[in-house]
Parts: C-alpha cells; structure tokens; sequence
C-alpha cells in the first residue's frame, strides 16, 4: 500500500540517511527505532507530506504520491510531536472540529473518544488550561474518530501513563487488524500486545542509513 524507493534526507548539511527502500502493508504495526539525531522524525514528516525527500520516492497504492497526494492525505491522520490542538478551544470543541472536516462521528462517538484518553471531566475547559500531558491527550483522541487507514505517529505515548498506553495499544491491534497500517516511534516501552510488532531501524552514519 506505501512504498519508498531509494529515499534519502538532508538536513544542516549531513546526511541522515539515503537508499532507504521498504513497503508497508495492510495491517503491518511498524515500530522506526534509531538513536537521537538519526532522522526518525524527519522519515515521519516525509512520508507524511510535511517535508520533501532529497532524494527518491513516495508512491501510494502503486501511484507516486506526486499524483495522488488529495487522495494520500484522505487516508492520513499524522500526530507530531506538537498537539496540533486549538488552545481556545476545549477538548470537545477540538474534536467537533476535526470531525468537521475529516469525518461524519456523531456527538457520542466525541464523548467516547473522550472517555477512552481519560479527558471526561475536562471536555468543556479550554486546552489552554490544561497540562501538556491533557493537551496531547486531546490530539490521540482523534484516533478514536479518523476513517484514515494510515496513521503516522511521532512518540504517541509521551505523557500517558500507563492505563493509557495500554488503551493505545488495544486499539492500534484494532486498527491493524482491520487492514490499517500504523507507523510510529516511541523512546517510551510499549505494553505488551497481541499484534507482532515490525522493527525498522535508522542506522546512524556518515553517508547513509539502512532498515534492518
């Protein structure tokens, strides 16, 4: 379903990494593992559209991305590592919001996303009230509602406790079991789940990185 053909990243004139070649299918959880500094993120943002490769290629259900990119970004739902939340809002209008434009949920399908990130309580005080943690909070919630099959995700467990990441993991089995893909990383130990988990590693070096 995607697809990256010799891949390669720049950034502050050093090589990140270049040749990076893999595939993702349906239903495929895929953990990027690689030491700070070795362009785990900038790999998130490219294969999310926010920034182009130096060199190489994107292509999406077999089509480059260059010609299909409305029909990519239908299917996408990326979560950074900013929370990309409207502080003046609250959670519930954050969600209301997103619903909006990406999606046909209903009021109770809100209050469920709610629940299930431990925010009912708080869904009419605004985010900018709210701690870091609750704020990020606010932004996996969305998971709960996107149709997109693609999630690409930057450390989605930062500031959830442990309840939490259990309830994140439980429902990216769901998601992959259902033909989703899931790319993320994380510095954070993940609970233990069902779903066998694909480690692709950045390799930190002078001229290039390889999956391994």
């Amino acid at each position: 379903m995607l697809a990256i053909h010799n891949l390669a990243c720049v950034r502050d004139d050093r090589q990140l990494f270049s040749g990076l070649n893999e595939a993702f299918a349906p239903g495929d959880w895929v953990q990027i593992e690689g030491s700070n500094g070795a362009g785990k993120t900038s790999l998130l943002r490219i294969l999310a559209g926010l920034a182009p490769p130096d060199d190489g290629e994107i292509r999406w259900r077999q089509r480059s991305l260059r010609q299909c990119r409305s029909e990519y970004y239908r299917e996408l739902l990326y979560i950074g590592h900013l929370a990309g939340i409207k502080s003046v809002l609250t959670p519930r209008e954050n969600l209301a919001f997103y619903q909006g434009i990406s999606g046909s949920q209903t009021a109770d399908d809100i209050e469920r996303a709610l629940e299930q990130v431990g925010l009912l309580g708080y869904e009419d005080v605004r985010a900018a009230g709210l701690s870091a943690g609750q704020q990020r909070r606010i932004a996996l919630a969305r998971l709960w509602l996107t149709p997109a099959s693609l999630w690409i995700l930057d450390e989605p467990l930062t500031a959830i406790d442990h309840q939490g990441a259990r309830a994140l993991v439980r429902l990216f089995e769901q998601h992959c079991a259902t033909g989703g893909i899931v790319i993320m990383t994380t510095h954070q130990p993940l609970p233990a789940s069902r779903c066998r988990i694909r480690k692709v590693a950045l390799a930190m070096a002078e001229t290039a990185s390889c999956f391994g």
